[in-house]
């Protein structure tokens, strides 16, 4: 009888005033609640236009910054940032443009990926961020989950919640909590990674 493995997926995100971290966290429990599941959770520090601007190794609070070898060890990703004129946040991108020795190596390939943005407004660019967020994953040979329309709260939500991902809309102070359909697509889109991870572990181990 072959014994299930452990499967780690890593929720990478960057937050700026804590609203995508909020999304994170319920993407992570989501990833949790399924059985031999655990989540990585890791932020990436800000960019500065000042070239000599050099920041802490480790961010006062909250998770530790990602490293390299956090991408080379998942067994999936989930990866959130809020919107910048319908495209990911700089500190993500540069992140990921740092990731080419991976690309290299095949490292990410096959392994499942899932994105999670935030907006100030409804229509601030939610689904052209997420899916400029896959174009990398797509370039590493990831698979993109998404969300299906098998989720209830998909075709219910009045604010956040994408087929490309989980979503959600912050308001022009960044601070409106979740809404319960936000939330739980956050844990869908969790779910749906972990268990899409430990399928294709179970399916490499037969």
């Amino acid at each position: 009888m072959t014994q299930t493995p452990d499967i780690e997926i890593l929720v990478l995100y960057y937050s700026r005033f804590g609203a995508t971290a909020h999304m994170a966290r319920h993407v992570a429990r989501g990833v949790e609640e399924v059985k031999h599941c655990t989540a990585r959770l890791r932020t990436v520090p800000p960019v500065s236009a000042t070239c000599e601007a050099v920041g802490e190794d480790i961010p006062a609070e909250g998770p530790p910054y990602a490293t390299l070898e956090d991408l080379r060890e998942c067994q999936g990703l989930a990866l959130g940032s809020p919107t910048r004129f319908g495209n990911m946040a700089a500190p993500m991108k540069y992140f990921l443009d740092q990731s080419s020795s991976l690309w290299l190596a095949g490292a990410l390939v096959g392994k499942p990926a899932g994105v999670f943005t935030s907006t100030a407004t409804q229509h601030g660019g939610q689904e052209s961020t997420l899916l400029s967020m896959s174009i990398p994953l797509l370039h590493h040979g990831m698979l993109i989950t998404g969300i299906p329309y098998t989720e209830p709260a998909l075709s219910e939500t009045t604010s956040g919640g994408t087929p490309y991902g989980a979503s959600h809309v912050a308001g022009p102070q960044g601070d409106k909590p979740l809404t319960d359909h936000e939330r739980t697509l956050c844990h869908a889109l969790g779910r749906r990674l972990a268990r899409t991870a430990r399928a294709l572990a179970q399916g490499g181990n037969e």
